[in-house]
């Protein structure tokens, strides 16, 4: 049996900028190891497999589905630029409108549209929670780093953030301090294990709602992921408890320029509404 793997990219519409996954439309056929076969052979940070909706989801027919995610080493449990990559994939071939995923992280309501001719998608994630690191271990984080504590920027406070997977979130207190990425692979991963970490989220703040943002991604076995969306749900949650946001607010995460594959994540926070939505445009990868 042949599996067909498409290749998109999510959070741009160039198929050169944003985060290239890979979407399985149809991965009925596919036990973990060859999910995870299949994910390494293509080398990006995740690839997204669907298959048949549980029990019980509510959406419209033919429009819920569940998803998997893995890396090239493992699977986790939620991946957001998969998720955008995955909902432009559905949109091209059953029509825009709304989508409902089921994840191990809990159930992803997604909406899809076009705008300027490029198709759009906008996650909703699950109820996100912030907590404190230990001193250690941001000790730890730092050293692997090679970032002296001097260098953080002390508005943005150490947290780990969850919205479907955690994130270490970490301010960089200028602009040369974030785009100067040359970290400890080894260790960085070694730690990210112990806390359960996906991604380490160094972030510099431009304006009051505009961010610069990398994502060093050792446990999925790449250095760099290119845009994040599940780390940028996170940092909306994070956003939020530390009060650098209003109950209602749009920011704009611009990541990739660093690596050359520039995009733009847009997370929205709503009133009375834990959860963070996540969007930004898609694109088929030839």
């Amino acid at each position: 049996m042949t599996t067909e793997v498409l290749r998109y990219t999510a959070f741009s519409d160039d198929p050169e900028g944003g985060n290239p996954a890979g979407v399985v439309l149809d991965a009925s056929g596919l036990d973990d190891a060859a999910m995870l076969g299949i994910a390494a052979g293509l080398g990006y940070s995740e690839t997204a497999f669907l298959t048949a909706p549980p029990a019980g989801l509510t959406a419209e027919p033919g429009r819920a589905f569940t998803v998997r995610y893995f890396s090239p080493k493992a699977e986790v449990p939620f991946c957001g630029h998969a998720t955008v990559a995955t909902a432009v994939a559905l949109a091209e071939r059953i029509g825009p409108g709304e989508l409902v995923f089921a994840t191990r992280a809990g159930t992803v309501p997604v909406s899809t549209w076009t705008a300027d001719g490029a198709p759009r998608a906008v996650l909703t994630s699950v109820e996100p929670h912030v907590e404190e690191i230990s001193p250690a271990d941001l000790a730890e984080a730092l050293a692997a780093l090679d970032w002296p504590a001097a260098d953080l920027d002390p508005a943005l406070q150490p947290r780990i953030a969850y919205a479907g997977a955690r994130h270490l979130v970490l301010g960089a207190g200028t602009r040369a301090r974030l785009a100067d990425l040359s970290y400890d692979f080894d260790r960085l991963e070694a730690l990210m294990r112990r806390l359960d970490l996906t991604t380490v989220q160094l972030v510099y703040r431009e304006a009051p709602a505009l961010f610069h943002v990398r994502n060093p991604f050792p446990v999925g076995g790449v250095v760099e992921d290119p845009a994040t969306g599940a780390a940028a749900a996170a940092f909306g949650a994070y956003a939020r408890e530390r009060g650098l946001a209003p109950a209602d607010a749009v920011l704009t995460l611009r990541q990739g320029e660093d690596m050359g594959r520039p995009g733009v994540l847009t997370v929205e926070l709503r009133a009375g509404d834990l959860r963070v939505r996540v969007g930004g445009a898609g694109a088929r990868i030839a």
